[in-house]
Parts: C-alpha cells; structure tokens; sequence
C-alpha cells in the first residue's frame, strides 16, 4: 500500500484532487447563471432549474453503472474517459440555443461526470494505506468544494461580463488541459483485483449495500444533507437578485466564494475522525448548517453570507465523514458502495431544488425555512438512528468473557 508523504502518495492526491475540481467546475457552471437563463427562456424558477437538475440527475443514475463496469477493467480507465469527454460535451453546448438542446447535453455532462466520481474514492482506498487514506479523503472533497467555487463564480462572472457561450468555452479549455495532465500522472492501480463475473453478481452488492443499515443510512443522510446545502444557494441566487438587493449576477455569483468554509472543514473533518467517532460530528455538521439557514432569515447581505458560510461549513463537515464512514464500512464492492452513497447524494440534491425553490415561489425566504426545518428533522433522526444500528454491531462484535 502506498504510504502517507511518498512520492506515489502526492501523485495520487494531485491527479484526483485536480480530476475532482474539473468534475465540479462543470458539474456547477450554470447554477448562478439560473435566474438570468429564467428570463432569457421566459420560464420559471422550477422549470429553469432543470439545466442544473438534468446534469446531477443523469450522474446519479449512471453511477452505479460505471462503478460495476469499473470492478471489471478498472477505475483509472473509467476516470480517464469521463474526464476527457467533459470538453467534447462543452465545446457541443456552443453549437446551440435551444434551452431542450442544453438541458440534453447537460444530462450528457452528468453521464461523463460519473464516471469520475463513482470510482474516485474506490481507487484512493484500494491504492493508499488507511493513514494516507484518511489525510487524502480530506484533500480530495475540499477539491470538491473548491472546483464547485470556480464553477460557480467563472460561471456567472464570465456571464455577467459576456455570455453563458463564453463561460461555457472557457471551462471547456481549461478542463481539457487539466484533464491531460491528470492522465500523464495518475498512476496505474497496483492493488486492484478485478471482478469477472455475471452482472447479476454486482446486483447482489447493491442489495447487500442497501440491507445494510450502517451502509444505507450513512447514504441517506448524504442525499438530504446535498439537498439542503446546494440548494439553499441556488434559492439564494434568486433572492439576491430580486428587490431589494437587486445585485446583477456576476455579483450575486460571488456568494459561492463562502464554499471556502465547506474546504476548511472538510480538511478538519480529518482530524476529527482521529479524535472523535463520526456520528457525533454528522450532528455537528447538521446544527451548523441549519444555524445558518436560520441566521439568512435576516435581510441583511452581511446575514445572508454568515448563513451561507455556516451552510457551507456545516454541510461538507457531514459530507465528509458519511463519505468515508460508507467508503470504510463497505465490506466488498467498495466502488459499488461509494457510488451508491452519490447516486443518494445526487438524487437528493436534484429533487431537493424542486421542492425548495417550490417553497421559495410560495413564500420566498420565510418558506424555504420552514421546509428546510423538515429536512433538518429527517437529518438528525437518520443520524440518531445510525448511532443505535452502530451501537448494536458494537456489542455484538465484543468477544464474550467467560469465567
């Protein structure tokens, strides 16, 4: 196994922290962009939001699929292929106005997204020692969270400055090059043992990771901790926007720069996991993330952005640790068990905006509020219930003294 500090080490960690960050730029280009593409379509907010929703909609349901594909030829092929077909699909984008067309090719950026992110933590896992592991976890979300910031920010910077068209073949550019470099470092697998087989042998796994309660809730609280988080910004964006902030969108895009948060604590849930067990810090993260919905009640800009720093905080601080509690209590098929973990996480956050921006055109921010707390609630019960099916394993693994 390849140890913390070697060479291979800091190899590994560059080119999946770089492939990371391309996956999210692309993933989030279009979301501060969503009220401006509203009325350039004449559409509403629930309806806009499919650019954003048919993108993380396709990746969660292709997931598994490349993920099995990957148990039998290997991640760094599946990875490598995803990578390199993001700029095919971006340079495609350019050709077209009609919003069916975009909406299309975004659920085609999903499909090469998946690819990367199924096997990513699988590869990590197979390849590096536990301690390395453990510190490479940290690093590779906080690219999650970093390239989500460029995505977002290029996205409506180059938009309000240009054009979407723009935005859209810069990104392109830059994720071509970077993907180049991410195939000339990123070593080949030394550990890994394929697995030949019948596609119903893969099938078992799912079931077997979705009747394992210490897996499947872990994967639950995922998907309604994204749903909270990323759209909690994307209902931010259109209040920023409206009367009485009235900010145009390249300004407005700029509140995805309170992802650093989500970076700075995803790297300290690192050292949690060394001190403390993880459960406690998923409520953690829970109450931190629900104190800064509660705080952007205020309208107040200054408010606003405290709310999303403690969201950001929060959220990737859970994230975080259920990623690698599924990743470690996996015991087979762990690229099939941490692609199941983001097909919850995906799915969550796709239907999440509909049923929050559905609050927002109910009620605006006072809505959101009310239907985030339900989440929030799920949240904490998933988490108590974790902590009891925990406790159960615990006892039952104790071995039995006998006189």
């Amino acid at each position: 196994m390849i140890e913390l500090h070697s060479p291979q080490y800091r190899r590994i960690t560059l080119a999946l922290a770089l492939g990371s960050f391309l996956v999210f730029c692309n993933l989030y280009i279009f979301q501060p962009i969503l009220p401006q593409l509203s009325v350039h379509f004449g559409v509403s907010e629930t309806e806009i939001n499919w650019v954003f929703a048919a993108s993380t909609l396709a990746l969660s349901l292709c997931l598994v699929p490349w993920a099995i594909t990957s148990e039998s030829i290997g991640r760094r092929s599946v990875m490598l292929g995803g990578l390199l077909a993001l700029p095919i699909i971006g340079y495609a984008m350019m050709l077209t106005e009609s919003l069916t067309a975009i909406v299309f090719l975004r659920a085609a950026m999903g499909v090469a997204l998946a690819a990367f992110a199924s096997v990513a933590v699988a590869y990590m896992v197979e390849e590096l020692s536990p301690d390395a592991f453990t510190k490479a976890i940290g690093g590779y979300i906080a690219a999650n969270s970093l390239g989500g910031i460029a995505g977002r920010v290029a996205g409506g910077m180059l938009t309000g400055y240009f054009d979407w068209k723009t935005a859209v073949f810069v990104i392109a550019t830059f994720t071509l090059a970077s993907a180049l470099i991410v195939v000339a470092i990123l070593p080949k697998q030394q550990h890994f043992k394929p697995t030949r087989g019948l596609f119903y042998h893969h099938n078992r796994s799912l079931v077997a990771h979705i009747s394992n309660p210490t897996v499947w809730i872990a994967m639950l609280i995922g998907g309604i901790n994204f749903a909270l988080f990323v759209n909690l910004y994307s209902v931010m964006g259109f209040r920023l926007v409206e009367a009485p902030h009235n900010l145009p969108i390249a300004l407005s895009s700029l509140i995805f720069l309170c992802y650093l948060a989500g970076t700075l604590s995803s790297k300290l849930s690192a050292n949690w996991r060394k001190r403390y067990p993880p459960i406690p810090g998923m409520v953690l993260g829970t109450l931190l993330s629900m104190l800064g919905m509660l705080v952007a009640l205020f309208e107040s800009i200054p408010a606003m952005l405290l709310g999303l720093l403690l969201i950001s905080g929060g959220a990737f601080f859970t994230h975080t640790l259920a990623y690698a509690w599924v990743s470690q209590k996996a015991t087979h098929a762990k690229a099939t068990a941490t692609a199941l973990y983001l097909v919850h996480y995906y799915i969550g956050g796709s239907l999440g905006g509909f049923f929050l921006l559905y609050c927002w055109q109910v009620g605006r921010w006072p809505s959101v509020v009310e239907g985030g707390a339900l989440l929030y609630a799920a949240l904490f019960g998933l988490c108590y219930k974790l902590y009891q099916v925990d406790q159960r394993n615990t006892l039952s693994e104790k071995p039995i003294k006998h006189a």
